[in-house]
């Protein structure tokens, strides 16, 4: 670990990917505690492999395949969003078309390319070390909007979260806050590409929000230690890749499922004994 803090001194690729990590880590923190308290996580799947029609027509046309994912994956959201607050048909087909056609338009667009058809792993599974100064910037102009944002309607977002026809109640209009936290997941998701990838952002998206809901209450609470956690354990799966050349978005991923199942199971035992 020695080694590896020593060369982030020296080299900007890790420095890149460090800054990615931590990013990704704050708008998992805040954004993961709404989906998983929500049930949003199979609409944030959809909407995150929606986006890969993005990534490959940026590759087809020409300009920056991260824009293209960041426009399908807006599309994606308020789309899924318009037919499920319309009532139509049920949410979970409409996840599965989006999500099957985000892919198939992906490997569409690549296959009229002319030539040799780019790599598009790094998209798919993620390569954190790949992370270049754009990308960074471009996630901290989308890791400050999603926090000013969740922390501007903090109380709103209470409030739909406990019961959404209370807060009708109270004012809240909460079709906008329904559109809104679509938009926060495309943006969420645009920010995990460069660290886990299309594929695999689902778990860093919900696995550090689901260890902070097993083991603190409350909503400021849970994203305060959501973040914490999705940091410490970007940060280790990036050194674990970066010491035994592993492939750092599988890596990362499959720490966190393993901590969620540590603290799952510890929980478990320890309810058990106290009632025991």
């Amino acid at each position: 670990m020695i080694e590896f803090f020593q060369d982030a001194f020296q080299y900007r690729f890790i420095q890149h990917a460090m800054a990615a990590g931590l990013l990704a880590s704050i708008v998992c923190g805040l954004i993961g505690v709404i989906i998983v308290e929500k049930r949003l996580v199979m609409m944030s799947g959809g909407i995150a492999h929606t986006a890969y029609g993005g990534v490959g027509l940026g590759f087809l046309l020409g300009f920056e395949p991260i824009l293209g994912a960041f426009l399908f994956a807006i599309l994606a959201a308020f789309g899924i969003g318009f037919i499920k607050r319309k009532g139509g048909t049920g949410s979970d087909v409409v996840i599965g078309l989006f999500w099957s056609a985000g892919m198939a338009s992906g490997i569409f667009f690549v296959a009229l390319m002319p030539g040799y058809p780019p790599d598009m792993s790094s998209y798919l599974f993620g390569n954190i070390l790949s992370a270049t100064a754009s990308d960074v910037r471009l996630m901290a102009v989308l890791t400050i909007v999603v926090v000013l944002t969740v922390i501007g309607l903090f109380n709103n977002w209470k409030a739909w979260m406990f019961d959404g026809e209370f807060a009708t109640i109270l004012g809240v209009n909460t079709g906008f806050l329904e559109y809104l936290m679509m938009l926060l997941i495309a943006m969420t998701i645009v920010v995990l590409i460069r660290v886990v990838g299309i594929i695999l952002a689902l778990a860093l998206l919900t696995a550090p929000a689901a260890i902070a809901a097993l083991l603190v209450p409350g909503l400021k609470a849970r994203m305060v230690w959501a973040t914490g956690i999705g940091t410490v354990i970007t940060l280790t799966g990036l050194w674990l890749s970066y010491g035994w050349n592993l492939a750092s978005g599988a890596t990362i991923v499959m720490l966190s499922v393993a901590c969620f199942l540590v603290v799952y199971v510890g929980k478990t035992m320890i309810s058990k004994r106290n009632q025991g």
